[in-house]
C-alpha cells in the first residue's frame, strides 16, 4: 500500500475516534459544509492545516454531501527550504496544492516594526479572501483546533479583559458571500501530534522570518503561557479544557455583570428591576 493511502486509512481507522469522528461532528454540528460548497482549504505548511486537507479529501470521498475543494498555499516570502518542505509533504500526502506568491514579508518588514504580527495577519487574510474569490469559492477552511479555541478564550480573559472565543465559523465583513470555517474545531492538538508522529511526518513549526529574528512582540509567548497553564490544571482536573469549552456554550446571562453584542454594551442593572 502506498504511503499516502496508509495515512488516509489511519484517519478513518486508527484515529477514527479522536480525529475523524470529531472532525465530522464539527462539520455537522456547526453546519460548516453544505451541498455544492466550494471550499478553499488553506495550507500553511504545519501539521494542523495538512491534516485538515486530508480530512477534507476523505470527506469528499466518503461523505454524503457533494462539494468541492481547492488546496491552497500562500507564500508570503518563505525561504526556499521551507517552500521545498511544503511541496515535499504535499507529495507524500497526495494533496494537489496550488501555491501562489505574495510579498507580505517584504512589505511588513519595511513598515511594521514591532507590530509586524498584526499587520502580517491582516494582509494574509486579505490575500486569502481575494484568492478564494478568484477560485469561485464561498468558504475558506483554516486549521485551528480545539486547543486553539481554549487558549484563545483564556488569552481574551487574562489579557483582553473580556470573555470571547474563536468561533467555528464567521462571515467575512469585507468580502460578501465568503465564510471562514474551522473544521478541526473539536480535534485536540495532542491527537494531531500523535497522528503526525505515527507516520513519521515532519512539518514546519513556524516559518516567520520576523520571530526568527526576534524583531517582533507577538502573542506566541502568551499563548504558550496559556498552554502550560492548561497542562498544569489538567493534572488536577483531567476535564479542565472540556469544561472551559462547554462553559462557552452554557453562559448563564442571569449571573453576568454585563454583555456586549455588535459593539453595544448592556449592564445587568438595565433590566434588574423590570
Amino acid at each position: 500500500m502506498e504511503r499516502y493511502k496508509e495515512i488516509e486509512r489511519s484517519i478513518i481507522k486508527k484515529y477514527r475516534k479522536d480525529i475523524w469522528s470529531r472532525f465530522v461532528k464539527a462539520v455537522q454540528e456547526y453546519e460548516l459544509i453544505q451541498e455544492n460548497d466550494n471550499v478553499m482549504v488553506c495550507i500553511s505548511g504545519g501539521k494542523d492545516s495538512f491534516l485538515l486537507a486530508k480530512c477534507v479529501q476523505e470527506l469528499i470521498r466518503h461523505g454524503k454531501i457533494p462539494f468541492q475543494a481547492h488546496y491552497v498555499v500562500m507564500n508570503p516570502g518563505y525561504s526556499e527550504k521551507n517552500k521545498e518542505k511544503i511541496m515535499e509533504n504535499a507529495k507524500i500526502l497526495n494533496i494537489p496544492i496550488e501555491m501562489f506568491e505574495s510579498d507580505i514579508f517584504d512589505v511588513v518588514d519595511a513598515v511594521a516594526g514591532k507590530s509586524a504580527c498584526y499587520l502580517c495577519a491582516r494582509m494574509r487574510r486579505g490575500y486569502l479572501y481575494s484568492k478564494a474569490e478568484e477560485l469561485g469559492c464561498n468558504k475558506i477552511a483554516l486549521g485551528h483546533h480545539f486547543d486553539d479555541v481554549i487558549e484563545t478564550t483564556l488569552l481574551s480573559m487574562f489579557y483582553g479583559a473580556e470573555i470571547k472565543t474563536m468561533m467555528p465559523k464567521l462571515h467575512s465583513d469585507n468580502f460578501k458571500g465568503l465564510e471562514l470555517i474551522r473544521p478541526l474545531y473539536l480535534v485536540k492538538e495532542s491527537d494531531i501530534i500523535s497522528w503526525a508522529r505515527f507516520h513519521q511526518l515532519e512539518f514546519m513549526n513556524c516559518a516567520c522570518k520576523f520571530t526568527e529574528k526576534e524583531k517582533v512582540e507577538d502573542d506566541s509567548g502568551k499563548r504558550l503561557e496559556m498552554k502550560k497553564l492548561i497542562e498544569e490544571l489538567r493534572k488536577k482536573n483531567p476535564e479542565i479544557d472540556h469544561n472551559i469549552f462547554k462553559a462557552l456554550d452554557n453562559i448563564n446571562l442571569n449571573c453576568v455583570l454585563g454583555t456586549k453584542k455588535d459593539g453595544i454594551y448592556q449592564n445587568f442593572l438595565d433590566n434588574y428591576d423590570k
